[in-house]
């Protein structure tokens, strides 16, 4: 029962990091501006990815107790 709960939590990651990383929201970080003296579109994509990689260890390793 474990395993396809944390399997259908890492659908859920993928879906999601799908969707956040599709134009429409996408667009909305591409901005003339910097932000931390890099576009902020730059910011966006490497927090989200990074964000994505921890959560998906994060459910992996409770998989695995």
């Amino acid at each position: 029962m474990r395993r396809g709960l944390a399997g259908q939590r890492l659908i859920g990651v993928f879906i999601a990091g799908t969707l956040l990383f599709n134009y429409p929201l996408l667009s909305l970080f591409d901005r003339p501006e910097p932000f931390a003296g890099m576009p902020a579109v730059f910011v966006y994509m490497f927090a989200l990815w990074a964000a994505l990689i921890a959560l998906m260890a994060w459910i992996v390793e409770r998989g695995q107790r």
